[in-house]
């Protein structure tokens, strides 16, 4: 497996996602950067991201709202190097949470990014985003505790607190915490496709796939132990994606009639059933566009749309590209990178 050590030139190759530590800042949240990002590798093993954490400051140690503090070995130059910059929330923001304005210290680190750098947010690291004038005009998202007050801060943002994340194209926000690992996820699979996401996923024993468009949890109480839950028909349903499913398939499954097994479908899932089957079909046909020669016909009736002229119009829908756009996308951003590595 390479390394940075042994594999000089592939690391200058590599996106570099630089993490800035604030003062006050979560650990959970700090980490999830280099757990996701970190563990992305292709199929020869080789790393395709290089991940390092900066301070507003000198290297030294930064402050965690644990009883412990952290010791950072970059300094705000780091910054410049930068391809995508992810802020982790943090409880210690001061002016930036209280009047919507960045300190001197902050906005002097910021103005090393180089423009075009990806941003992301993680939680309430979006009121530093919202603080530099980089959300204005832009849709985001934060925990949905904090959203009005976000909103009422920074009244140009087009705040919606009832998504885990938003993906405006450069510039990326997420709910709170573990949103913060599905946004990374989305990020991992957006540049390197599904296959990659779905093993680092695999490594860190998470979910997959969490749709950005998957409600909040927002007052939603976890099920009392003595009541079914929909898992069972989830699994079921996925296991036969190509065949024909129906509402009342999966609900039976459960022992459920159909009015019940919906409700309690959504109040787990956050989505109706439809919603979540058509999502987990339009995961299978990514999955078989980017890894497999099928045909465009055979890949809609493997992942159950039945025809293609159905699947062009949910990947349309979903991704706003058509499955041959798609796959040609993804067949073109492999090549490049074997080129790169000269492995083709």
């Amino acid at each position: 497996m390479a390394d940075r050590k042994n594999d000089p030139a592939g690391a200058a190759r590599r996106h570099r996602v630089v993490v800035l530590a604030l003062d006050g800042v979560i650990p959970f949240e700090l980490g999830i950067p280099q757990r996701i990002f970190g563990r992305a590798r292709n199929a020869a093993g080789t790393r395709l991201y290089s991940v390092l954490t900066c301070s507003v400051r000198p290297p030294g140690p930064v402050r965690t709202d644990a009883d412990f503090a952290i010791l950072v070995e970059h300094g705000p130059e780091a910054l410049a190097a930068a391809d995508t910059l992810v802020v982790p929330a943090s409880y210690e923001l001061g002016p930036v949470y209280e009047e919507g304005r960045l300190t001197d210290e902050l906005a002097a680190a910021l103005a090393h990014l180089r423009p075009g750098t990806r941003l992301v947010s993680i939680c309430t690291g979006g009121y530093v985003l919202a603080a530099a004038g980089f959300l204005d005009g832009r849709p985001a998202t934060t925990h949905w505790s904090s959203a009005d007050h976000f909103q009422r801060l920074f009244p140009r943002v087009e705040v919606d607190a009832d998504v885990l994340f938003i993906d405006d194209g450069d510039v990326l926000t997420s709910a709170g915490v573990a949103a913060g690992v599905d946004l990374c996820l989305h990020l991992v699979r957006r540049d390197h496709g599904t296959a990659v996401a779905n093993e680092v996923a695999r490594r860190t024993v998470v979910p997959p796939h969490r749709d950005g468009g998957q409600a909040q949890y927002i007052q939603r109480p976890v099920p009392e132990p003595q009541l079914a839950t929909t898992s069972v028909a989830r699994a079921w349903a996925l296991g036969r994606l190509h065949e024909p499913i129906q509402l009342r398939d999966m609900a039976e499954q459960e022992a459920m009639s159909v009015r019940t097994f919906t409700r309690r479908f959504r109040e787990e899932v956050g989505v109706s059933p439809g919603q979540w089957l058509t999502r987990q079909r339009v995961e299978r046909a990514r999955h078989l566009l980017e890894s497999s020669d099928l045909s465009v016909d055979q890949v809609a009736r493997d992942a159950g749309f039945g025809t293609a002229q159905s699947m062009r119009q949910h990947l349309q829908a979903a991704l706003g590209v058509t499955p041959t756009a798609y796959r040609r996308t993804f067949r073109a951003t492999e090549d490049t990178r074997q080129v790169a590595e000269g492995t083709r």
